[in-house]
């Protein structure tokens, strides 16, 4: 009975534990939801709830006809998500622990507006930068943030959504992310690959392999009789 309990749980079949709470951390029915919420003591994942406040989003809802609230260009609305992003990616990759990935929540509703999702490379990263952020705040509002179970995004990302076809827009229950730019991502993911080669264990690797080929060279030079520049 425990394997087959163990093995439906977080399913479809799983009628006592929440499903969508386990795969996006949220549930449109909150704390009236009937299932259980199982909150993770221990998780790679963070999420700061509601911590996005997109124009775009808090226009459709304010006045969903667009009589009243200024529209905005395409440009003017990445360029505000783009300055966003790098200031939380950077803020928290800094102080608290290298990042896998981060996403943030282009969904309507109101358990996924403006989530922002953190998976970090280390499991400890994420309940000291939880606590640290639940005392601090970002453009005028308080952080709110929480370990979260997601730990595959492909799961708890909506797939109708990624191939253009999701009827619910905005309302899906399932994870519609807002993407970056390419400028952008090549610039914070890219980072580590430039701070690994500047590391000094980098450094002295590439040292070796150097005095390793100097020494090669000389041993063929001795034995073949070549001038090696």
């Amino acid at each position: 009975m425990a394997e087959y309990l163990a093995s439906i749980f977080g399913t479809e079949k799983d009628k006592v534990n929440c499903t969508f709470y386990f795969k996006i951390g949220a549930c449109r029915h909150g704390e009236t939801c009937t299932r259980i919420h199982n909150k993770p003591t221990f998780s790679q994942t963070i999420v700061l709830l509601s911590m996005y406040k997109s124009p775009a989003a808090t226009a459709a809802v304010l006045d969903p006809a667009g009589l009243g609230v200024p529209q905005h260009s395409d440009t003017e609305l990445q360029t505000h998500f783009d300055t966003f992003f790098e200031d939380v990616f950077v803020e928290v990759e800094d102080k608290y622990g290298e990042i896998d990935e981060m996403n943030v929540c282009d969904n309507l509703g109101d358990h996924l507006m403006g989530n922002v999702y953190i998976k970090f490379v280390k499991e400890s990263s994420a309940a000291p930068c939880v606590e640290a952020l639940n005392n601090r705040w970002y453009n005028g509002h308080p952080i709110k943030a929480e370990l979260s179970p997601v730990t595959d995004f492909r799961e708890a990302c909506c797939r109708q959504y990624e191939m253009g076809e999701c009827t619910r827009a905005g309302f899906c229950n399932f994870m519609h992310l807002k993407p970056i730019s390419k400028d952008l991502r090549r610039k914070l993911y890219g980072r580590k690959m430039r701070e690994m080669r500047r590391s000094p264990s980098s450094d002295s690797s590439s040292e070796k392999k150097k005095k390793k080929k100097k020494k090669k060279h000389k041993a063929n030079h001795k034995l073949s009789g070549r001038l090696y520049m």
